[in-house]
């Protein structure tokens, strides 16, 4: 179970992705990004050791909001040959320093993912401690998934980020999810699994989206 810590971060979440953002291939902003967080889900480590974050966060400093779905993971001590996915240190509070790093990089969190699409693992609230988030949708009719950890080898292009996934299947995090009217929201197609979430708009409103899906090379 992820404990909330009610505390610092030095340099913030947002502060680290205002300098990382910009240099992704699915950014459609400009030099200085200006965000808020919008919302998000959490999955848990079984192991406990490192924190999983699914992060949503709005761009406001062009003509039109743009919302950002950026999965990150938090360690105690850097991931040996991992620097590539490393967005960089901030120190918290109570947990001292932390590595942030891009979760598409990260084994743990692409192994949960998997879990929490094949229904094996569930969504929890970002700020509350061992609490369901309920608006966190996913569906699987695939084979299962090995219970082995995988090791990702992250694509990214102006879409989103693609990984391979077992039996021949492609992971995609769609990182500018684009909000549909549907509650809970559907992809299009005919994807094997994927995952929708909400997070709150500019103008107060709740969106929702198809963050993730799951399908055939």
């Amino acid at each position: 179970m992820a404990v909330i810590h009610r505390t610092t971060l030095t340099p913030t979440k947002l502060e680290l992705l205002a300098e990382w953002l910009p240099t992704r291939p699915w950014y459609r902003g400009g030099a200085a990004p200006e965000l808020e967080k919008s919302g998000g889900f959490r999955l848990d480590d079984p192991a406990g050791e490192v924190g999983i974050e699914f992060m949503v966060t709005t761009d406001t400093s062009g003509p039109e909001p743009v919302a950002y779905l950026v999965p990150l993971t938090y360690r105690g001590a850097p991931r040996a040959g991992d620097g590539h996915g490393l967005i960089g240190t901030s120190e918290h509070g109570v947990l001292g320093k932390r590595w942030v790093y891009d979760g598409c990089h990260d084994p743990v969190l692409v192994t949960e993912l998997l879990s929490l699409i094949e229904g094996r693992a569930g969504a929890m609230a970002q700020s509350i401690t061992d609490t369901p988030d309920r608006e966190v949708t996913r569906a699987y009719t695939g084979e299962p998934f090995p219970r082995t950890e995988l090791t990702p080898h992250p694509a990214d292009d102006e879409r989103g980020t693609h990984l391979p996934a077992p039996h021949g299947t492609t992971l995609h995090v769609h990182r500018v999810p684009v909000p549909v009217a549907g509650n809970p929201p559907l992809p299009g197609g005919d994807p094997l699994g994927h995952v929708a979430g909400g997070w709150a708009g500019p103008d107060g409103t709740r969106l929702g989206a198809v963050l993730m899906t799951l399908g055939t090379r």
